[in-house]
């Protein structure tokens, strides 16, 4: 009797486009998208913005930070439901196949950085607010943080539907809820509050900060909607839940800021422990971080795979257990310098996008000939130069510009 092999399907479709018999539903696209941007970083970011702009220039500098990055993030939204295709495999087709690990790495490393830095935000305050910044405490809780955020990255879409389907209600009622009561406890009308900010941000800064907050992970967007129904799909739910996400991020941190007292406006684990809420602010803090994190693993995990030519899954491991074992270090040594490499991603986001509307016939399988297209390594590596280096506009906006350039030439030159 013949011995018979038993093949483990592959759910998440680390080499291979997603097949329509493996697609989501309309709400759990946006479930998961709308989880991914419901981040505790951005609410700093909103607390930046009502310190340094009225409200005319808040609401101004949202808008128009939302716009930009709802642009870019639906575009990369459209062609990973269109294509089926990962950030990797997209990345094969624009850089070649050894021009991908350029993006892949880049990808990979910085969502392992943010994963380590995004458990130290969980730890560090909850260890310092209930246990006294006891050092052993604080990597007891880094730990689970770390396992149970790798487990979700780990088992691939299926767990981060369902920590996006609990997450996202509990944030979002439980910001509701510290929202309000911070207007009911604060002195002065909501407007009179924000009439004292100290200026200092222009609307146009004030939007890069907006586009900056989320511009990394965005350029990950391919991962998630290739298992959309379709490209207005992956659009549509894309640039809804990075608007409606974001900005409710930014008005949370930016409400909480300017209602609590000036000492507790580092940290809206503490703005909401002034509250007197505890307990929502831990799971506030933590289900924020989880949502992001387990994405920003998975999107690591398969950079990583493309890079080395290996599963999915064991990438995974080893991208959570550098993220764990760094996060303090991280932390307090590395945020700078993961600020200056989210200007590295944009271009990568605009060539994977211009590669495939000027190849579309391309795009029918995941295979390609070419080993590198050095027009589109330049492109990253310029406009991550000009973007970190030029101090005028939205430096995001300005690495997009030069990397398209740079692609563009290369494809008109092919084409004579």
């Amino acid at each position: 009797m013949e011995k018979q092999t038993t093949v483990t399907a592959d759910i998440d479709f680390a080499e291979a486009a997603v097949p329509q018999s493996s697609r989501r539903s309309v709400l759990t696209m946006f479930m998961i998208m709308l989880g991914f941007t419901f981040f505790s970083a951005s609410m700093w970011t909103g607390q930046q913005l009502a310190d340094s702009l009225d409200f005319g220039g808040f609401v101004k500098a949202l808008l128009l930070g939302g716009l930009i990055l709802g642009a870019y993030t639906g575009a990369l939204g459209y062609v990973g439901a269109r294509t089926g295709m990962s950030l990797d495999l997209l990345s094969r087709k624009a850089f070649g196949s050894k021009g991908s690990y350029l993006p892949s790495a880049m990808i990979s490393f910085t969502q392992i950085g943010w994963f380590g830095v995004g458990l130290a935000m969980f730890a560090i305050p909850i260890a310092d607010e209930l246990l006294g910044g006891n050092p052993v405490a604080k990597w007891g809780l880094i730990i689970i943080a770390g396992v149970l955020m790798t487990a979700s990255a780990y088992f691939g879409i299926k767990s981060l539907t369902i920590i996006s389907y609990i997450a996202v209600p509990c944030v979002a009622i439980l910001g509701v809820v510290a929202v309000v009561l911070a207007v009911q406890r604060g002195d002065g009308t909501f407007l009179e509050n924000f009439s004292r900010a100290s200026g200092g941000l222009t609307v146009i800064g004030g939007a890069g900060l907006v586009v900056g907050s989320f511009v990394s992970g965005g350029t990950a967007t391919p991962n998630f909607t290739r298992f959309a129904k379709n490209g207005a799909v992956g659009a549509i739910t894309t640039v809804v839940a990075f608007f409606i996400g974001n900005s409710l991020m930014f008005l949370f941190g930016a409400i909480a800021s300017i209602y609590v007292p000036e000492g507790a406006r580092n940290d809206i684990f503490e703005v909401m422990i002034r509250l007197g809420m505890f307990v929502p602010a831990i799971i506030v803090l933590g289900l924020n971080i989880w949502t992001t994190n387990d994405n920003a693993l998975y999107s690591a995990g398969l950079g990583l795979a493309n890079i080395f030519s290996q599963k999915k899954k064991p990438m995974v491991l080893i991208s959570g257990i550098i993220g764990t074992a760094l996060a303090d270090w991280l932390y307090w040594n590395f945020c700078g310098w993961l600020n200056i490499l989210n200007c590295t991603l944009p271009p990568v986001g605009i060539i994977l996008v211009l590669g495939y509307f000027l190849n579309k016939k391309d795009y029918d399988t995941v295979k390609t000939a070419r080993t590198v297209n050095w027009f589109a390594v330049i492109g990253v590596v310029l406009g991550a130069v000009v973007a970190n280096v030029v101090a005028w506009g939205i430096p995001s906006i300005n690495g997009m510009a030069v990397a398209a350039v740079c692609y563009l030439i290369g494809y008109a030159a092919e084409k004579k």
